[in-house]
């Protein structure tokens, strides 16, 4: 399905929620200095190092940016958007889709393209629903909104078409296994006592899933949050994880809007 010198489509993409998702799970985090710090420190100490690493690799990636960040976090918005890489829509506050009613979730999706909009001046084409949860009208929203793809839904290893009536999304594979989360969060305000991973098993780990994807030729996607990714130790694995790929020629790294058109186009095609 992939053009002849491509096996394995590679998409480094992160979710920039800062302190977005707490809030929006319990406004009294706001009161909580050490919480807050440790997710401010995704957008605020980490996505510096992490723009740094891309562009030392030349790898663009696609980077979710809920509402509420673009607007507190304009210039660094900015400097994401002018590096060239994309920019994706990740609710507003990061509210999953499956919590509101519809009418709700058409203001969130409105108010975080305005967002968005103000910095690129370009309406977003891709969107990831936070927590990975779509609703019953998340389709329909998203395509009359002019949205080409989804990156919510784990129902392959590759790309393909989710469809409402009339309405189609191309839509981006994603997958626990390749989240940073369910291997380094430890958030014990949230009751959340994962015991913390080691990055040299999860380099390994996802060097193997890499290898396979790219054996079924495939689409490896991974997720990664700055505020989880960006500590030093981790973003290192992510540097040697990023070498390792590099070895295999049939391997390309892209952005998921990019994906997203080479499988419609290649679809189209056959």
């Amino acid at each position: 399905m992939w053009p002849k010198n491509i096996k394995c489509p590679v998409v480094i993409s992160f979710d920039v929620d800062g302190t977005s998702g707490l809030i929006n799970m319990d406004p009294k985090t706001k009161n909580l200095p050490s919480l807050m710090s440790m997710r401010e420190y995704g957008p605020s100490v980490a996505m510096p190092r992490i723009l740094d690493l891309l562009k030392k690799h030349d790898v663009l990636s696609s980077f979710y940016i809920p509402g509420f960040i673009a607007d507190t976090h304009v210039d660094l918005v900015k400097e994401i958007f002018d590096a060239g890489h994309e920019i994706g829509h990740h609710g507003y506050m990061h509210e999953p889709p499956a919590t509101l009613t519809k009418q709700e979730e058409i203001e969130v999706i409105d108010k975080g393209i305005e967002s968005i909009k103000k910095i690129t001046s370009d309406n977003p084409l891709g969107y990831r629903s936070p927590s990975w949860e779509l609703s019953n009208y998340s389709i329909d929203i998203l395509a009359n909104k002019g949205f080409m793809y989804d990156s919510s839904l784990m129902g392959d290893d590759k790309p393909y078409y989710i469809k409402s009536g009339q309405n189609k999304l191309v839509e981006i594979p994603i997958h626990w296994e390749l989240d940073d989360h369910p291997y380094f969060n430890h958030t014990p305000y949230l009751n959340q006592r994962n015991v913390i991973s080691n990055p040299l098993n999860v380099l390994e780990s996802w060097k193997a899933t890499f290898e396979a994807i790219l054996e079924y030729e495939g689409s490896f996607v991974l997720t990664l949050h700055p505020w989880i990714i960006g500590r030093p130790g981790r973003l290192k694995m992510l540097e040697n994880l990023i070498l390792h790929i590099k070895k295999f020629p049939e391997a390309k790294f892209m952005t998921s809007l990019h994906l997203a058109e080479l499988f419609d186009s290649s679809t189209i095609s056959n």
